[in-house]
Formats: C-alpha cells, sequence, structure tokens
C-alpha cells in the first residue's frame, strides 16, 4: 500500500529491484571509489544482505516509485540510518532529503549512520540536513574497503 506522499513499505518482493537500485546509484556516486573494471559490484552479496533488512522486524524499509520502477529507498531502525539511496534519473528533485527526513522523523532522538568518506554526494546532503562526523571510521565491507565515516544528527 502506497501512501499519500508516494511512499511504501518494501516486502520480499522487492530485494532485486532494491539491490538494482543500490548497484545503479553505486555505479554512478562511487565510480570513483569502486571502479566496475576492479571492483564488480556485488549483486548476489547485496541481494542477500537486503533479504535479511527486509526480514528485519526492527528495520523499517521504504521505497518510492516512479513510472520505470523504484526510484529510491531508505532504511533505519530506531537509532541508525543504515541504507539511502535515489536513482541518478531522480537526483536533484529532493528525494533524498524527503527519504532522510521521513526517516528520522521516525527513530529516536540521536541518530546515526554510516557514509562512504568519498561519498560526496551523499555527504553534501546529509552535512546540508545538519548530520555531523563524529570522529568514528571504520573499514567498509565490500573491497577495496574504503573509509566508511559516522554520522550523526544533534
Amino acid at each position: 500500500m502506497t501512501d499519500e506522499a508516494g511512499f511504501r513499505r518494501a516486502t520480499k518482493d522487492d530485494v532485486r529491484t532494491l539491490s538494482e537500485l543500490e548497484r545503479d546509484a553505486n555505479l554512478v556516486a562511487l565510480a570513483h571509489v569502486f571502479p566496475a573494471a576492479e571492483h564488480p559490484f556485488p549483486l548476489a552479496a547485496v541481494a542477500a544482505r537486503w533479504a535479511q533488512t527486509v526480514a528485519d522486524a526492527a528495520v523499517t524499509v521504504e521505497v518510492v516509485e516512479g513510472d520505470q520502477g523504484l526510484v529510491g529507498y531508505v532504511a533505519h531502525d530506531d537509532l541508525l540510518l543504515r541504507h539511502l539511496a535515489v536513482h541518478p534519473s531522480a537526483w536533484g528533485q529532493g528525494l533524498g532529503r524527503r527519504l532522510v527526513e521521513r526517516a528520522v522523523a521516525r527513530m529516536l532522538p540521536g541518530p546515526r549512520l554510516w557514509c562512504l568518506a568519498e561519498n560526496h554526494r551523499a555527504r553534501s546532503l546529509y552535512e546540508h540536513l545538519g548530520w555531523r562526523a563524529t570522529g568514528v571510521e571504520r573499514p567498509a565491507v565490500w573491497p577495496p574497503h574504503p573509509t566508511e565515516i559516522e554520522l550523526s544528527l544533534p
């Protein structure tokens, strides 16, 4: 069921399209971090992660559909904004902001997220919305294991 703002809860039937949307966004936004020739997008592993995420009762996954399928998603629990993506065809339309704001409105005070240090587009959005780096870093799961930084919303 889609609400008046165009959002709906993801289901297990969305796992493939969630994975494909993540791939499509990453191939454009993160090509400088994960060159496709050296680090092909791990579609099967990402799909397995999405299957677990969608099945996790503690996680809310919401999607927005466009004319050609999913154009955005956000996944969060009470404290952690876990995943956010907007299809490149929908960039610059305010959807990323809407997804973040919708998630934060449902989270407890002091939410956190992890973002690749070199994900300039995402960092710009988060920082514009008031998120700040905590100074905590870790290596990303996927090779070549670039640095992720933790952000919090005061």
